[in-house]
């Protein structure tokens, strides 16, 4: 089932849902500490479309591991007598009166790609939560199919509510593409990834991919991110030729960034939902990526789609891309009819219908 393509027909807009019926909920706001990535995109979009949420956020003092601490034993004690939304996968295990967002299983699915401390925490913790919580969320079927396996729990608990895509991802003005090529040294020309990088976004089946395909570019890929503190390392000794590893970049530039892409590849091994591949789609930019996990869900006839694991499909998806305009054109054109399916506002309408319902059992 492609998750856009569900019946919205019981969907209030966020503002009629804010002036309706307002029970206390409050907000785990502790990924207001956290660098943004994909999961901390999720819960700032959503929180700020319903304002009726009152979020209970750590000081600074609390960043990193310290957070946890916090999370368990502090947060609980603010709570009072409200409904706690935690929207970055955990949440205190003493709140029994709790709606958790959980993204994904890959803690669990890929064992091999997290710190054992990680993998540990996340089993030990989520195991005991998911009983004692009333509701759990999640971004997409194969996500919600992945957790009802894992935390044995009754299917009607766990809900899928796809993720959106922000109003500002769309196909950026051409002085605004050169103006960003400039301050990020890039070339007018180039391939792009952006993602952490960890061993499940397969960096190194991109770049053995690259190795089929490169001596017949005159561009490169550029990669964008940063490594996870909790994944380990991608296990990259020495990059191919014209590979520019870009580091974080920062949000405002990232509209620009995947405009300015004559592709966008996202060969990964495992997604929970797969934010960049919609908004480069939002873009303009034609997309290669996965078939498999949330992807294929995701993307549907929107991308070229690839085995992440074989180097040479990925290098044969990108090439019949590159090479074939009119290909290019169709998967721009499909690619931002989909993402327009996928709109942060939904997401926050299904929320809140399901935080009213957790509120009043």
């Amino acid at each position: 089932m492609i998750l856009a393509e569900q019946n919205e027909s019981n969907c209030a807009a966020p503002e009629e849902l804010q002036t309706s019926v307002r029970p206390a909920i409050a907000v785990n706001a502790r990924f207001t500490t956290q660098r943004i990535t994909g999961v901390q995109r999720y819960a700032v979009e959503v929180l700020k479309r319903l304002p009726a949420l009152e979020p209970i956020a750590p000081s600074d003092r609390w960043r990193g591991p310290r957070g946890h601490l916090w999370e368990q034993a502090l947060l609980p004690r603010q709570l009072g007598d409200r409904l706690l939304w935690s929207p970055c996968n955990v949440g205190p295990w003493s709140v029994k009166r709790q709606v958790v967002t959980i993204h994904d299983c890959a803690f669990h699915d890929m064992p091999h790609a997290v710190s054992r401390g990680f993998r540990l925490w996340y089993s030990w913790l989520l195991r005991r939560l998911a009983p004692r919580i009333r509701r759990i969320l999640t971004v997409s079927e194969f996500s919600r199919q992945r957790l009802i396996d894992f935390l044995q729990v009754d299917p009607r608990k766990i809900v899928a509510i796809p993720n959106g895509v922000d109003e500002r991802f769309n196909p950026a003005a051409a002085d605004a593409v050169s103006a960003m090529r400039a301050r990020l040294g890039l070339p007018e020309r180039y391939i792009l990834f952006v993602g952490s990088l960890d061993p499940r976004k397969n960096l190194l089946g991109l770049l053995k991919a690259w190795n089929q395909i490169s001596a017949k570019l005159d561009f490169p890929l550029v990669i964008c991110g940063a490594s996870s503190h909790v994944f380990r390392s991608a296990g990259i000794e020495q990059l191919p030729e014209r590979v520019v590893l870009s580091g974080y970049v920062a949000d405002e530039d990232l509209p620009a960034l995947y405009s300015g892409a004559s592709l966008f590849v996202y060969p990964s091994l495992y997604e929970g939902f797969g934010l960049p591949v919609i908004e480069a789609m939002a873009c303009g930019t034609p997309v290669v990526c996965s078939s498999t996990t949330s992807l294929g869900e995701v993307a549907g006839s929107a991308a070229c789609l690839v085995d992440p694991a074989d180097s040479e499909s990925i290098a044969a998806g990108m090439m019949r891309v590159l090479e074939d305009e009119a290909l290019r054109n169709e998967l721009r054109g499909r690619g931002l009819d989909r993402a327009a399916e996928f709109s942060w506002d939904r997401t926050a309408r299904e929320t809140w219908n399901e935080l009213l319902t957790a509120a009043a059992i």
